[in-house]
């Protein structure tokens, strides 16, 4: 018989609606009977990618024997980490003070008051490889809880206080500048930790690392120090080259075991392929390099090829497993190859991906190019453009037979903070690689959120799955769309946008804000259900901060909306976390984005058409081709009508008047504007001297 997890919209949760454990979802009715029975609780966190959540799954949920153990003793919690990030965030902080590390799946013991006790992530069924077994964790635990209760308890409510208060920021810094410092300390924390070799940050495992790399692309352009940018674009080149991207269907593994970004851990994560895509469209800003403008692309279309759903949100992820084996839907053996290329072809595409008989990956081969196209065409005396032609067909025709193969698990609910980061990371590819299916892709997007995301009082609900939407939305979902919209506002110009964005801001203030300090809340404050701690989102993780998404948003929209109350909350925001920028610039390139763009330059930039469109989508153009990270722009021409302006413009189009021949350009600054500068050639002129 299925457990109660067989209601839920979860893919997680219901690949464990099958278990003998008899699982709950985190909710009154476990959490009244946890205390009614005076039981423990063993709360268990994981996701539908995470592979030794399968592994944990299959050897000890699936088992008769601990199942009973379980059912017996507990009450057995499951949890989908991307449903309940909040409860998350608390118990792997407990986790990791237990153990000195964390990761999933995370397994917790609770009081029935919540409070945490004891915890680890995966355990084997039986001790194995001087790893403790889980039935031997289960005795443990049964007999503190039944013969050292009051001990335990005294121990889980200590630890409780810990958590409490180990807030990271409670009240505005103690007089910590916000300047080029905090740049400077992040740059040698970037260069002692720098893989030059490889590419990328520390040793294996190697994480792409996105934040840090956009807050070097920054920090360069205000040096212009080559080293920063080299840093930036040997580990683009590396990680494009390497095993975690994805050669035949576009887009990024989640990260790579090894030092040399070989070997992946094969599950791919939407926030990810936002996150690289506006790295890689922000490197091509910079550099012109079409490599990056190939991978932008190319990561871009696997989303929507792959991860789309018919109503136009994004999907979560895919799988790591297919048919029971990690990785198996990627790789290839020589003999694949060949029967899908021919022999000639499958010669010339081994040699540039090194697929080889003895393999690089359990006996076959993970595609990667330790050699750029150019490097292989001089070595097997081709021509280049002819052997790049060859193997777009080859990796085409590969591409086709992969898709007859038995394809990895795929999570379909759609998340509103990692729809925002691709919203935008679409927005921003497609205005700057002139690709307007992308722009598309993410008006198709944020109206699916707008239209269907929706709580009876207006508010953001947190994931959709077959119809329904469910589960309060976390600051990061009101903070990852609202910069969504704003950069869609300014793909095409749509104020609805605008209007949109302002809401969710709002919201961001009255619901998320700490009303003793600064910064800001992950949960808001009127969160329906106990949390033993109400904590604050500010270090970057695999997704930005909360806190450091909610900055630049509101610095955004206090540029164009001319709000006050908006900078002020991020500036302070800013000054509150000065501290944690300096002591850890790695986990908080999020927050350096919003200070760079707090410190300037951060131009407000007007066009007004002329009334030939043309001209103006020029001039916007070659604005967007541009790498100027902290610019606002805002456009009307005669094609905007009174009907479909928003108010919240208004502020930054006061006083401006086209003027002719047009468009007219006004260029704005620390509260003070530049001589407006009228027709095309002196407005490309003036944002030519605006980029120096």
């Amino acid at each position: 018989m299925p457990n109660r997890l067989a209601n839920e919209i979860s893919p997680y949760l219901l690949q464990h609606a099958d278990n003998p454990v008899h699982w709950y979802p985190w909710g009154p009715e476990a959490l009244k009977r946890a205390k009614d029975e005076e039981k423990p609780i063993f709360l268990s966190i994981g996701y539908s990618a995470c592979h030794w959540c399968h592994v944990m799954a299959h050897e000890s949920f699936e088992n008769e024997r601990i199942a009973n153990i379980l059912n017996e003793h507990f009450i057995s919690i499951k949890v989908d980490r991307e449903e309940r990030p909040e409860l998350d965030q608390i118990y792997m902080e407990a986790v990791q003070i237990l153990t000195g590390r964390g990761g999933w799946p995370m397994s917790v013991f609770l009081t029935p008051d919540l409070q945490p006790f004891f915890g680890g992530t995966y355990w084997p069924a039986q001790a194995r490889g001087g790893m403790p077994g889980f039935d031997q964790v289960l005795r443990a635990v049964i007999e503190a809880w039944t013969k050292r209760r009051e001990e335990t308890i005294g121990q889980a409510a200590q630890l409780t206080a810990v958590i409490r208060d180990s807030e990271l920021v409670k009240q505005p810094g103690d007089g910590e500048k916000l300047d080029r410092r905090l740049f400077e300390v992040a740059e040698q924390s970037y260069l002692r930790s720098f893989d030059a070799r490889n590419g990328g940050f520390g040793t294996a495992p190697k994480f792409p690392h996105p934040m840090d790399l956009r807050v070097l692309l920054r920090w360069h352009r205000r040096t212009r120090r080559p080293q920063l940018l080299d840093l930036v674009t040997t580990t683009l080149d590396k990680m494009a080259g390497g095993g975690i991207y994805d050669h035949l269907g576009g887009g990024f593994h989640r990260y790579s075991v090894d030092e040399h970004w070989l070997v992946p851990h094969f599950e791919k994560m939407l926030y990810d392929n936002a996150l690289l895509a506006a790295t890689y469209v922000e490197a091509w800003q910079v550099t012109r390099n079409e490599a990056y403008a190939r991978v932008v692309r190319e990561t871009l279309d696997y989303v929507l090829r792959d991860m789309t759903d018919p109503l136009g949100g994004f999907y979560s992820t895919e799988d790591a497993d297919s048919e029971g084996e990690e990785g198996k839907f990627y790789v290839w053996t020589p003999d694949e190859v060949e029967a899908a290329l021919g022999a000639e072809k499958a010669k010339t595409f081994a040699y540039v991906h090194d697929v080889t008989a003895a393999g690089n990956f359990e006996g076959r081969n993970i595609l990667h190019r330790a050699k750029s196209t150019a490097q292989c065409a001089k070595i097997l005396g081709r021509d280049l453009e002819q052997l790049e032609a060859e193997l777009a067909a080859s990796r085409a025709a590969l591409l086709e037979a992969r898709a007859k193969r038995v394809r990895p698990g795929r999570d379909d609910k759609i998340l509103v903070s990692w729809n925002g980061l691709m919203i935008e990371a679409m927005a921003r590819a497609g205005t700057a690689l002139d690709e307007l299916r992308y722009v598309q892709a993410a008006t198709a997007a944020a109206q699916f959120l707008v239209d269907r995301l929706r709580d009876s009082e207006g508010g953001l609900l947190h994931t959709w799955r077959t119809g329904q939407a469910k589960g309060q939305a976390y600051l990061d979902d009101y903070a990852a769309l609202a910069n969504a919209l704003v950069s869609l506002y300014e793909a095409r110009f749509e104020e609805r946008w605008i209007d949109e964005a302002v809401r969710l801001a709002d919201n961001i203030l009255r619901r998320f804000a700490d009303p003793e300090g600064a910064g800001f809340f992950m949960a808001p404050f009127d969160s329906p259900e106990p949390l033993i701690a109400r904590k604050k989102d500010l270090l970057d993780s695999s997704v930005p901060s909360g806190s450091g998404l909610a900055v630049m948003a509101l610095l955004r929209l206090g540029k164009l909306c001319g709000r006050q109350d908006y900078t002020s909350a991020a500036e302070a925001t800013l000054q509150a976390s000065a501290l944690l920028m300096e002591k850890a610039p790695q986990g908080t390139g999020q927050m350096l984005m919003g200070l760079d763009a707090w410190l300037g330059p951060a131009p407000e930039i007007v066009i007004l058409g002329d009334g030939v469109r043309a001209a103006g989508e020029r001039l916007l153009a070659d604005l967007h081709h541009r790498f100027l990270p902290n610019k606002v722009i805002a456009y009307r021409d005669d094609a905007v009508t009174a009907g479909s302006r928003c108010d919240a413009l208004s502020a930054i189009f006061e006083g401006k008047k086209p003027i002719p021949p047009g468009p007219t350009l006004y260029v704005c600054e620390n509260f003070t504007c530049a001589e407006p500068v009228s027709g095309e050639q002196k407005a490309l002129a003036a944002l030519e001297q605006l980029a120096r």
